[in-house]
């Protein structure tokens, strides 16, 4: 671990927190895909998580806490505290309270779909779509200039920056045309539809959301800026892992729009093509039949 210059990295937790910090033990936490994750064990059982990446992407992790913040700001559901971030020499950290996770059960699941639902009501006020900077979705840039329109915000911001990354990856011709076709009539799907600039996660699947010890849910790793609270719940349908009692807790606050089950499909577009362009491989076609399904209800 040296190699990590962990000496530079707990002088910043030290000055962060206000209490020397010194490291007695440390292990590695699994299960990211871009970055590298650590467990750091102190005196008197203070632990910290550390997010490690290469020099050069100090960026993503400062777009990192400042959605962290944002959406600890309503304190309606729990996120991890930001303790530091910076650059050594040698990498790019983010440092954040270690939560100790347990299972939520039924009543757990319920009351992460309540407080995601109240998480929405935060909304813009007034500013449009968009986030105060841009940040990553995984390690895809992610274009959140502020936009006051809703279906122009998709089309630029996201769906016409994913499409043009998947053509220089290698995406086929006949999926990047039927893309611009549904780019031109993405109008359709929003005729009687205006969404609300909410608070969004922005990356809300299984692996980004958990429950302490005490139950509590907690939700982290976010892609953060406000736009149709639509985009997160699809989000968490696109790989499963929710229960039908966290669908229904969030219903009961806030409704969803009839025509969501329309719109779901083109909102989980957004993040398979994202995968296309981090993992290649199968999400070429994936990406392709959802725009087939898509361009159905336009022809």
């Amino acid at each position: 671990m040296n190699e990590f210059n962990l000496d530079a990295i707990c002088a910043d937790i030290s000055v962060s927190t206000g209490s020397p910090f010194q490291m007695e033990n440390h292990s590695s936490v699994a299960g990211g895909d871009i970055n590298d994750a650590y467990r750091l064990e102190g005196q008197c059982g203070r632990e910290f998580f550390l997010k490690l990446n290469r020099v050069g992407q100090l960026d993503m992790f400062t777009a990192e806490a400042e959605g962290l913040l944002a959406l600890a700001q309503p304190k309606v559901i729990r996120v991890p505290t930001v303790i530091c971030y910076g650059e050594t020499n040698t990498h790019a950290y983010l440092v954040l309270e270690n939560i100790q996770f347990s299972r939520g059960g039924a009543s757990g699941e319920a009351l992460l779909g309540e407080q995601l639902a109240h998480l929405h009501q935060f909304n813009s006020a007034g500013r449009g779509y968009g986030w105060h900077r841009d940040n990553t979705i995984g390690a895809t840039p992610q274009l959140n200039d502020w936009t006051a329109d809703w279906v122009a915000f998709l089309r630029e911001q996201r769906f016409a920056y994913q499409l043009e990354l998947a053509a220089r990856n290698g995406l086929n011709k006949s999926a990047r045309d039927k893309g611009q076709r549904l780019l031109d009539g993405l109008g359709l799907y929003f005729e009687s539809y205006t969404p609300e600039a909410s608070l969004l996660h922005g990356d809300l699947w299984s692996g980004n959301a958990g429950f302490d010890s005490d139950g509590q849910p907690v939700i982290y790793d976010p892609a953060v800026y406000y736009g149709d609270r639509e985009t997160d719940m699809a989000m968490t349908e696109l790989f499963g892992g929710f229960s039908a009692d966290f669908y229904t807790a969030y219903e009961q606050v806030w409704p969803l729009d009839v025509g969501y089950t329309r719109r779901r499909d083109l909102y989980k577009l957004y993040h398979i093509l994202n995968h296309f362009n981090l993992f290649g491989g199968g999400y070429a076609s994936q990406s392709e039949n959802i725009i087939d399904k898509l361009l159905i209800y336009l022809s």
